[in-house]
């Protein structure tokens, strides 16, 4: 599993923020160029993360991710020829819903660069495969507002629960790191942990934030609880002492390969050595 798990989005206009962000303790700055900055204010905001992005070293600049404009907008093709001109190693496609949409966006960016898609229309789940297994993927994401908005659903449940769930199982078969789940509105600590608990439960590995106050929230509830942690240590420490026999129980419960493997994984989510 990936150790990134928080994603914090600055509004490409705001550059007094860029620095403020970098240095709140998220994984990845996302620089918006999309839906936090108008219409207006486009060309200023590209000019800004441009400046920015050019005064970082390459350590700081690797933690930085831009989100662009989608393929249909009208700001789309000026992002693209904008890229080519900036140090930027991975970017974020808004609506992504082909591989041709991310090999667009490759053709633009240096060697080595990444794209995370963002999976936020029916056409893109549908396209899921095909996106997911293009060259130079990092990992997907999903835009739950606007799926729900373009599916046309008054709120959260099935139809967004298996938009979401299809995305983890591309995600999987791709063997790319779990999906980032989309923004909570909310600023509440315990609507941000249940949401990213929700979402963890789908098959999600992280999620994007929209404030500083999110990002701790994130983490906990992405945290496994102490009684699990003491469970897979229980599991290993018999299943060790059995030399792998094949014939443990540990709870009352018999222990075979795939429970020593959910052990070992919880251990290492947790931040501890197997």
């Amino acid at each position: 599993m990936t150790t990134l798990t928080t994603y914090l989005f600055v509004p490409g206009n705001r550059p007094e923020r860029f620095g403020k962000a970098a240095a709140s303790g998220a994984d990845r700055v996302i620089l918006d160029l999309e839906d936090a900055v108008a219409p207006a204010d486009k060309a200023m905001a590209r000019e800004a993360v441009a400046h920015w992005l050019a005064a970082l070293d390459d350590s700081a600049r690797a933690k930085v991710v831009v989100r662009i404009n989608d393929a249909l907008s009208p700001w789309h093709a000026e992002d693209l020829q904008w890229l080519r001109a900036i140090a930027v190693g991975e970017v974020m496609l808004s609506k992504c819903e082909s591989a041709e949409q991310v090999a667009a966006v490759l053709w633009h960016l240096d060697a080595g660069a990444q794209v995370l898609p963002l999976i936020e229309t029916v056409r893109g789940v549908l396209a899921l495969h095909e996106i997911a297994t293009a060259a130079q993927v990092s990992r997907l994401a999903f835009g739950a507002i606007d799926y729900m908005l373009d599916l046309d659903v008054p709120g959260p449940g099935f139809a967004l629960d298996a938009a979401a769930t299809a995305i983890a199982m591309a995600s999987r078969a791709a063997e790319l790191p779990l999906p980032v789940a989309g923004v909570t509105a909310e600023l509440d600590a315990e609507r941000v942990k249940a949401d990213t608990a929700q979402a963890r439960a789908l098959g999600f590995g992280a999620k994007l934030c929209i404030h500083p106050n999110q990002l701790s929230a994130v983490r906990e509830a992405l945290m496994p609880e102490a009684s699990a942690i003491a469970w897979a240590s229980r599991v290993l420490a018999a299943w060790r002492a059995s030399n792998g026999s094949g014939a443990v129980q540990v709870d009352g419960k018999m222990v075979d390969k795939p429970v020593v493997l959910r052990a070992q994984r919880i251990l290492t989510s947790a931040g501890l050595q197997p």
